[in-house]
């Protein structure tokens, strides 16, 4: 388990014990089984930024609390220079850096995620959470999935999508990148 995973998890535990919550309360509110949950917890799964992000929304949470340990604290604006959001490595294919961890009740959730190649014959991890999601591809060439459909979206292609839908995508012969944005 690396190291950005075990602090997540901890922060998992420490918002749960603070709610005054059950393991299977958070399960059931985000509609995931419980061996699936304390597998997050525990730090033994990889868990997934639409997964906390919806423990952000539900329990009225900020997504950097859980992701990076801070409170944002900036209510006029937030900059993010060039490769300097504040990262986190969930495997070792997927990078994000989160482009506005510092501004406080926002309404989105903006990442830069960096996701490395697979072979082809690798499936695809999917993930659902609430709400919409909108992704542009800046480099590279990106494998999606959504739901039975599959795409492929090359560099300046967009596309906006249900996210309550099993999505996911995998990086086509090299690495890419791509702007994300969580509502």
């Amino acid at each position: 388990m690396s190291e950005e995973i075990r602090q997540i998890a901890e922060r998992l535990v420490g918002l749960r014990d603070a709610l005054d919550l059950r393991p299977e309360d958070i399960a059931s509110t985000c509609n995931i089984d419980l061996e699936t949950y304390l597998g997050y917890e525990s730090g033994e799964k990889d868990i997934p930024v639409s997964f906390l992000h919806q423990i952000a929304k539900h329990y009225g949470v900020e997504l950097p609390a859980l992701m990076f340990g801070y409170e944002p604290r900036m209510n006029s604006y937030f900059l993010t220079r060039k490769d300097k959001g504040v990262a986190v490595e969930r495997t070792k294919a997927y990078k994000y850096q989160s482009l506005a961890a510092g501004f406080a009740n926002r309404k989105a959730d903006p990442f830069m995620v960096t996701v490395e190649p697979s072979a082809p014959e690798a499936p695809f991890t999917l993930n659902t959470h609430p709400g919409q999601e909108f992704n542009l591809v800046l480099e590279g060439s990106m494998h999606l999935r959504i739901g039975e459909k599959e795409l492929v979206l090359n560099e300046g292609d967009s596309i906006i999508f249900d996210s309550t839908r099993p999505h996911g995508m995998k990086a086509i012969d090299r690495q890419v990148k791509f702007l994300a944005i969580i509502f």
